[in-house]
């Protein structure tokens, strides 16, 4: 099965709940650009695709569920795109996607758990 491409950035949030649902790791990698940055709970970062898979397969061992939260306004200029998401527990998110030369959305910084 083909993996999916964000066409728009917005759609980055649900094929992330998505990947996370199925446990898969690698898809969820791939939902950002090689270099991109992650940010962890404990303060630090998962950079690039190794560290990022790495740290999503930690995550889905136990097969966590996972549910969309409310997304708010995207904000773009060019090829960049500010997002943001609330989730059910109120934490807040944001991420930062650009716009790959084939039009597909990449993440290219993800800080998923700020204080709500």
């Amino acid at each position: 099965m083909a993996t999916q491409h964000a066409a728009e950035p917005e759609e980055l949030s649900r094929l992330i709940v998505e990947r996370l649902n199925a446990g898969d790791a690698d898809g969820l990698a791939a939902l950002y650009e090689p270099d991109a940055v992650l940010a962890l709970p404990n303060g630090g970062l998962a950079t690039g695709t190794a560290e990022i898979r790495e740290t999503y397969r930690q995550l889905v061992a136990d097969h966590p569920v996972f549910t969309r939260g409310h997304q708010l306004p995207t904000i773009r200029n060019g090829n960049l795109a500010l997002m943001s998401t609330r989730l059910t527990d109120g934490t807040v998110t944001a991420e930062v996607a650009r716009q790959q030369p084939d039009g597909t959305w990449l993440w290219v910084i993800d800080q998923p758990s700020l204080l709500g």
